[in-house]
C-alpha cells in the first residue's frame, strides 16, 4: 500500500480506503462485513470512511465492533453528518453537529474521529453557525480535522474566508471517476490552492468500471445493480452506451496488464490532489484486486484513450 498526506493535516492515509456504505450499512451479512474490514487492514489500508446516515447508524455500529480491539492510533477514521437520522434530526445546525457527533462516537466506540465531514451543504443553516460548531468539536478533541462532501466552489470559498477564526477544511469528498470528471473544472484547482485533498467516492462508478455488466444479460446476482438495498444509484449508469464504452476500455486494461477495476482506480490516483480513492466491498477478496492498483505504472497514452472513450458517451439532454 502507498500513503498520501491529507491536505494540510498531519494525517497519512492509504491511497485506497475502505468505504462502508456498501460494506457495513446492512447490505451484506455482519460477519462478512467485519471480514472485509479485517482484510483491508491486512492489505495496509489504514483509512476507513463512514457516515451516521449509512443504515441510520448501522454502519457506524458494525464498524465500531470491527475496530474495538485495534489500537486507536493504527487507523484513520472518518465519519459524516448532515442527512436525516430521524424526522427531527438532520442538517448542520449547532445543535445537530453536537448531538450527532456524540452519537457517532458512541456507535464507533471511540473518543474521537480523525476526520469529521459535512455530508452535504446545509442551505437552511447559516454557514458561520456550522463552522463554529465544527470548530468546537475540534477544540473539544472529538475530531482532529474537518472536511466536506459535494460543496460548491462558492460554499468552499465562503468557509475558507472564515479562517483562521474558524477551523480550516483539509479534505473534499466528491464523486470522481473516468465516467464523472466534474471536480476537475473548479473543485480540484480551488482545493490545490488551499491545502485541501480529495478523498473520492465512487471511483469505480458504482461498480460499472469493473466491467462486470453486459448489455445483453441481467446484472450478476451478487452485483450492486442487482441489489434492492444498494442499487438505487445505478439507473444513470446501467445504459447500453455506458456499458459499451466500458467494454471498449477493457482492451486498454488488458494492454496495461491489469483488471478493469485496477485500471480505473489507477486513473483516479494519477491526480496528485487525490489523497485516497474510497472503495466498497461485499467480499474480502475484492479488496485484494483494488489494493493492487496502487502499484501500477500505466502508460499515459492508455489513460488518454480511455478518457476519449468516456468523453464520447452520449449525454442526456436534460
Amino acid at each position: 500500500m502507498k500513503y498520501r498526506k491529507l491536505g494540510s493535516s498531519d494525517l497519512e492515509v492509504s491511497a485506497i480506503s475502505l468505504g462502508t456504505w456498501l460494506t457495513t450499512a446492512g447490505g451484506i451479512e455482519k460477519d462478512i462485513a467485519i471480514a472485509c474490514v479485517n482484510r483491508a487492514f491486512e492489505l495496509g489500508i489504514n483509512f476507513v470512511d463512514t457516515a451516521n446516515a449509512y443504515g441510520r447508524g448501522a454502519s457506524e455500529s458494525v464498524l465500531g465492533e470491527a475496530l474495538k480491539d485495534r489500537p486507536r492510533d493504527s487507523y484513520v477514521l472518518a465519519t459524516k453528518v448532515y442527512f436525516p437520522m430521524s424526522e427531527e434530526d438532520s442538517g448542520l445546525s449547532r445543535e445537530q453537529i453536537a448531538r450527532q457527533m456524540e452519537a457517532s462516537l458512541g456507535r464507533l466506540r471511540t473518543d474521537y474521529v480523525d476526520l469529521y465531514q459535512c455530508h452535504r451543504y446545509d442551505e437552511n443553516t447559516p454557514l458561520d453557525e456550522t463552522m463554529e460548531a465544527l470548530t468546537r468539536v475540534v477544540q473539544e478533541g472529538k475530531a482532529r480535522y474537518i472536511g466536506f462532501s459535494e460543496w460548491s466552489p462558492q460554499n468552499i470559498r465562503d468557509a475558507l474566508a472564515m479562517v483562521p477564526e474558524m477551523e480550516k477544511f483539509v479534505s473534499s469528498q466528491p464523486q470522481y471517476s473516468l465516467l464523472w470528471r466534474r471536480p476537475e473544472k473548479e473543485i480540484i484547482p480551488l482545493c490545490v490552492e488551499n491545502g485541501i485533498s480529495q478523498i473520492v467516492w465512487s471511483p469505480l462508478a458504482q461498480g460499472m468500471l469493473t466491467g462486470k455488466y453486459s448489455a445483453d444479460a441481467p446484472p450478476p446476482a451478487d452485483s450492486r445493480a442487482a441489489s434492492d438495498e444498494m442499487g438505487g444509484f445505478m439507473d444513470r449508469l446501467m445504459q447500453p452506451e455506458v456499458i459499451a464504452a466500458v467494454d471498449r476500455m477493457k482492451p486498454l486494461a488488458g494492454e496495461a496488464g491489469c483488471t478493469m477495476a485496477q485500471f480505473a482506480l489507477a486513473w483516479v490516483l494519477r491526480e496528485p490532489n487525490i489523497a485516497s480513492a474510497i472503495v466498497g466491498a461485499s467480499r474480502p477478496e475484492q479488496l485484494d484486486d483494488n489494493a493492487a492498483a496502487v502499484d501500477l505504472e500505466i502508460a499515459p497514452i492508455l489513460f488518454e484513450q480511455a478518457e476519449a472513450i468516456a468523453a464520447a458517451i452520449p449525454r442526456p439532454k436534460n
